[in-house]
């Protein structure tokens, strides 16, 4: 009889064993984990979790250590013993994923789900699969931004439509709009390594309470890799190198990191070089949109030369070196210091839109690029995330320096004089940031903050056969300053988990000061000197309410400002052919006052629909319109009679938009996303509404996503709608030559799709190969406002090798 029991013993834990399945869920928000990877000490078993967080144990012993591992998560691990009759695993966030925390809300971690704004965040996982050439094309692959590219080394996004100055960017906390932001499309963010990134998050709405002026459309978040320590007395080590190649641009790129991490001290080292050749366009698509010929220059001087194959866009590479050293000292639990030194840099780059000019059937341009782009940043943070203060639980302190080199030269046809315009910021910024629980449902949080910018320009005229040089006007007055300080509040109470109510203030104070006594010799302006002062009161207040698990309701509102900045104030430059930029000093702050409500239905984690609408006014809006320099209307600038125009408070704008996004688990393994986006908007412009310039087309994307063990599958479209030539801005209308032509022979902007296909393949616990095969069907397009035609059919190889 005793044979039999133990027998019977035996035959239920198999049966236990063979059918014991988890759930892995997430112990801060209590939401269940995809792509968990669980295996034995020798990965020699694994298994992943599915949507549900749901896996299956049966092929682990019940003595040998599982090991559950995620990349938002901290790794754990434990026996099916010690699991007992529970069938659930709960993990504890890290900061390394950002999935369901993020921290630019409040420069704080906070659950993402409790924030009434719409924040998208990406992961390193994500990113790594996407592989983008840029910051910008990361950005573009949310499918929440849109995209502009005057030429291939550019990328200017487009949120809810605003773009350019209206928009925040931030790296590790700290500000890097400064004073020479345009208005015009703007391509910092390229100077930003995708591969130092180790998550992002774009703020969609005004982010102005947290971050002052600019942040009127969007906030874009970078945060770049952490050193890891060891918290041992043994060494952490870990490497990385990457090498890719992509066919439509001829690029080649090389990477590499590694992190060197000890029990109180880390270090990060990340490096890469990308060379772009001239970008290849579709095949398919407007005849509009060709190279037929280009200008090149030889010791005879300027001759045009046909192009062989128009379809390649001459000239448009460059190159670009990214390098970044962090540092990290951890002397005890929750107090850290950290000190991050970046560079970039750029080659000269081609401002294609330029090149492809035409005055009088003649190609206008010999050269036009931006010289080399340098980005250089200092950045030291002391966090300390424990306190007993009465003030403050948590509090952060960052430090920064920031210096930013730019400049242009063009030449036309035949000319011997090439107009060189160089400009140089010193940027300096201090940010204190504090947290302090006020009961066990109210949070506050609050901080000060101090800019200080400082503009170099210089301008000389070059006679290329002679190498004499001249002065010339600067495009922004030298030794221009602009200057903000501002202190900040915000409130989140919680009540239960159902309901969040979060609000917050801030005032800000901005001085801009210029001196024009230099360029006076070349402009003669009515006035030596301008100082702007402008004070600004910014608010939101938002809530979050669940009623059950499957709705979830968010109503957001907000007000935002832009300050006038040195570019606003004090630019000269040629903004359009025959018109020229000139200062005006009489400039007040634009406000944008929005509203958003978002619904998202989440049926059990198999099909979640995630729906938002919203609407902004913009007034006092800083717009460039006709305008008059001492009586004139018309001033000689670079060799040529131009209309004068000036940015001015001479507008109003109203942007409204819906946006849709879709998640349907098909199988286990096989998942659909989708997201589109509609957006509308008309500006004042002569006592009529017009469209406004950075209201993008309606666009969206859908993935169809498999994978397994070590395969990851993607399938996916990107597609555009058509803006028409009576939906394109005044001032869109007026750059014809980078759009297509109607059948009335006139400019407009076709609508667009591509069809594309990812893989990515886990060789080895070491070695990742991800390809990509973009636009199969070989379309001809660009994105809207774009000077330079998207790539052609092209093939992506990556490998990926870690240590």
């Amino acid at each position: 009889m005793k044979f039999f029991y133990i027998i019977f013993f035996f035959l239920l834990v198999s049966i236990s064993s063979q059918a014991q399945n988890i759930r892995v869920f997430s112990e801060l928000t209590k939401e269940p984990i995809f792509g968990v990877a669980i295996y034995n000490i020798d990965k020699s078993e694994s298994v992943f979790t599915n949507f549900r967080g749901e896996a299956d144990l049966s092929r682990f012993s019940d003595i040998e250590t599982i090991y559950f591992k995620h990349l938002s998560h901290v790794l754990k691990k434990i026996t099916k013993l010690q699991l007992g009759n529970s069938n659930k695993v709960y993990l504890s966030s890290n900061t390394q994923g950002l999935v369901e925390i993020v921290i630019s809300a409040s420069k704080f971690e906070q659950n993402k789900k409790d924030i009434p704004q719409n924040i998208v965040s990406v992961n390193s996982a994500s990113i790594q699969f996407s592989n983008p050439q840029t910051s910008a094309d990361l950005l573009e692959n949310t499918g929440k931004v849109y995209v502009q590219k005057s030429q291939l080394g550019g990328g200017s996004p487009m949120i809810r439509g605003f773009s350019t100055n209206r928009l925040l960017i931030t790296v590790d906390g700290v500000r890097m709009n400064n004073a020479i932001f345009r208005g015009g499309n703007l391509q910092n963010v390229i100077a930003i390594d995708p591969f130092s990134i180790q998550s992002t998050e774009v703020t969609l709405g005004s982010g102005s309470v947290i971050y002052g002026s600019d942040a009127i459309g969007g906030v874009m978040s970078y945060y770049t890799q952490k050193p890891k320590l060891s918290y041992s007395d043994s060494l952490l080590f870990e490497s990385n190198i990457v090498g890719r190649y992509a066919s439509a641009s001829d690029e080649k790129t090389g990477h590499f990191d590694f992190n060197l991490g000890y029990k109180k001290w880390a270090f990060v080292t990340n490096g890469s070089f990308t060379s772009f050749g001239d970008l290849k366009m579709g095949t398919n698509g407007p005849n509009d949109y060709l190279r037929p010929e280009f200008v090149l220059t030889n010791d005879t001087g300027d001759v045009i030369v046909k192009n062989d194959n128009p379809l390649v866009q001459k000239f448009s590479g460059y190159d670009q070196l990214n390098v970044m050293q962090k540092a990290r000292y951890e002397p005890y639990k929750n107090l850290s210091f950290d000190l991050g030194l970046y560079y970039t840099r750029t080659s000269n780059i081609p401002r294609y839109d330029r090149l492809i000019r035409y005055r009088d059937d003649v190609l206008r341009s010999a050269e036009w690029n931006y010289g080399p782009q340098v980005w250089f940043m200092s950045n030291l943070q002391i966090t300390k995330l424990s306190s007993n203060s009465n003030l403050y639980d948590k509090i952060k302190a960052t430090l920064a320096y920031q210096n930013f080199q730019e400049s242009r030269l063009d030449r036309d046809f035949q000319s011997t004089t090439r107009n060189v315009r160089e400009e140089s910021v010193d940027a300096y910024s201090f940010n204190l940031d504090l947290e302090k629980i006020l009961s066990p449902k109210t949070q506050f949080f609050y901080g000060l903050e101090y800019v200080y910018n400082k503009v170099k320009s210089d301008g000389k005229e070059e006679d290329i056969s002679s190498n004499i040089s001249v002065a010339s006007v600067s495009r922004y007055p030298d030794g221009a300053s602009w200057q903000s300080a501002a202190i900040y509040s915000s409130i989140k109470y919680k009540p239960h988990s159902k309901f969040v109510f979060q609000s917050g203030l801030r005032f800000n104070h901005v001085v801009s000061k210029a001196n024009f006594e230099e360029n006076n010799v070349f402009l003669n302006l009515p006035f030596e000197s301008s100082k702007n002062t402008a004070g600004a009161l910014t608010g939101t207040a938002g809530i979050r309410w669940s009623p059950n698990r499957t709705i979830q309701w968010k109503l957001n509102a907000s007000s935002a400002f832009r300050a006038p900045n040195i570019d606003d104030i004090g630019k000269v430059f040629d903004s359009e052919p025959g018109s020229v930029v000139v200062p005006n000093e009489n400039l007040k702050p634009e406000y944008a006052y929005g509203g958003e409500l978002g619904l998202v239905l989440d049926f059990d984690k198999r099909v979640v629909l995630d729906m938002s609408t919203y609407y902004t006014y913009l007034d006092n809006a800083l717009v460039r319109r006709d305008y008059s320099l001492n009586g004139n209307t018309e001033i000689v600038y670079d060799g040529e009679l131009s209309n004068v125009q000036a940015i001015q408070n001479a507008s109003k704008a109203w942007i409204y938009g819906f946006e849709i996004g879709l998640k349907a688990v098909l199988t286990n393994r096989m998942y659909l996303t989708s997201q589109y986006n509609i957006i509308g908007g008309t500006e004042e412009e002569d006592e009529t509404e017009v469209p406004i310039r950075h209201v993008a087309p309606n666009f969206g994307n859908t993935h169809l996503i498999w994978l397994s063990k070590s395969l990851k599958l993607d399938l996916f479209a990107n597609y555009n709608n058509e803006l028409s030539f009576n939906q394109l801005a005044p001032s869109e209308v007026e750059k014809d030559y980078i759009y297509a032509l109607d059948a009335n022979g006139d400019p407009y902007s076709p609508s667009w799709y591509t069809l594309n296909f990812r893989a990515q393949y886990q060789i080895s616990n070491s070695m990742t190969f991800t390809a990509s095969l973009e636009n199969i069907t070989d379309q001809r397009y660009k994105t809207y406002s774009s000077g330079i035609a998207a790539a052609g059919k092209n093939y992506i190889l990556s490998l990926k090798y870690s240590l």
